[in-house]
């Protein structure tokens, strides 16, 4: 995680925004308070970090074990393309 102040920031703006481009962490520290820099896909939408992919990779693993235990029952594949 990199915190820059808002004066060090607005000095090198393209290098901390390389970096959250890369996937760092950059926060950006003012008197109004704290701020997370981080990119936009194409559609807008925020691009997960690796730890939030890792989180829901996580989940997704967690399931498929509980499902072979037979403690839970996973959805078919043309209901989750439904869902979509």
């Amino acid at each position: 995680m990199v915190i820059v102040s808002t004066r060090d920031f607005r000095t090198n703006q393209t290098k901390y925004l390389n970096l959250a481009k890369a996937g760092e962490h950059v926060v950006l520290k003012s008197r109004a308070g704290s701020f997370r820099i981080f990119p936009e896909d194409e559609d807008g939408d925020t691009i997960k970090t690796p730890r939030e992919l890792m989180m829901e990779l996580k989940g997704a693993l967690q399931e498929v074990k509980e499902a072979i235990a037979g403690k839970r029952v996973l959805q078919s594949a043309d209901s989750l393309f439904d869902e979509l």
